[in-house]
């Protein structure tokens, strides 16, 4: 970000531990209103985890989180999401044996407001038609593609104003790929939620994103805008294949 912008979302020297392994050490990110950022990085480099401890899930040893200049560092998981966070974990963690509508419905547990509600379910299916034709069926019945489309969808129902994206491109076909990617920045453009997006798809990523961070072992080594990350020797070499191409990015769609 610009000297001067403000900060959403904050994160300031964190440090996190599995157990007694520390996984991140003194990471700093930031994403701005609206921002789309990508964080990339080899399997094993902490970018999960990174995520999980700002959604709630894993406490920090040490370090700041923020929102909107308030701490939320060690916070349970159902505060975090009623702050405006929502995560969609790597592997989607949906309730298989629950039907599509049902995955949905928990996905606004702390929302009391019913008639909002069921405004959001229309609003999901509208954006995800696939998943509209199977709201009755269980979630297991789905295919990879459609699995994402409902984790996706789950987490929009709590309205985030923050959305933390895992690997959504983990098992898709380009295809679908293209279809959840251009979802995602309808959703930037049209309702200006932010997006921090982990994805193993470096090109997609940014080609999407407007910012990138880059993770190894734990830390942050390398930060810029997408173009001047994209012409890096070391985007190019550890993650573009070197000669790799950048793919036309998803359009969003009106």
């Amino acid at each position: 970000m610009e000297p001067g912008d403000t900060a959403i979302l904050r994160i300031d020297h964190l440090n996190v531990a599995h157990d007694t392994v520390q996984v991140l050490f003194d990471v700093s990110v930031a994403v701005g209103t609206g921002e789309i950022v990508a964080l990339l990085g080899a399997n094993g480099a902490g970018k999960s985890t990174l995520l999980a401890t700002i959604a709630g899930l894993l406490a920090p040893m040490s370090g700041v989180i923020e929102l909107n200049g308030s701490s939320i560092a060690g916070r349970s998981a159902h505060t975090v999401v009623r702050d405006g966070i929502a995560l969609v974990p790597e592997r989607r963690d949906l309730f298989l044996e629950m039907t599509v509508a049902e995955n949905l419905e928990l996905g606004a547990y702390l929302r009391s407001d019913r008639a909002g509600i069921r405004a959001e379910l229309d609003r999901i299916y509208e954006l995800f038609p696939p998943i509209a034709a199977r709201r009755g069926q269980l979630a297991l019945t789905l295919s990879g593609g459609e699995q994402q489309m409902l984790a996706v969808g789950r987490a929009l129902m709590s309205r985030p104003r923050w959305l933390l994206l895992d690997e959504p491109s983990l098992g898709l076909s380009p295809l679908m790929l293209e279809v959840i990617f251009d979802i995602v920045l309808r959703i930037n453009a049209q309702e200006g939620t932010a997006v921090f997006l982990v994805e193993q798809n470096t090109a997609v990523a940014l080609a999407v994103a407007a910012r990138a961070y880059i993770l190894e072992t734990g830390r942050i080594v390398a930060e810029g805008s997408s173009p001047e990350l994209a012409a890096s020797d070391l985007v190019r070499d550890s993650f573009l294949g070197g000669s790799a191409r950048r793919r036309r990015p998803p359009q969003p769609v009106p």
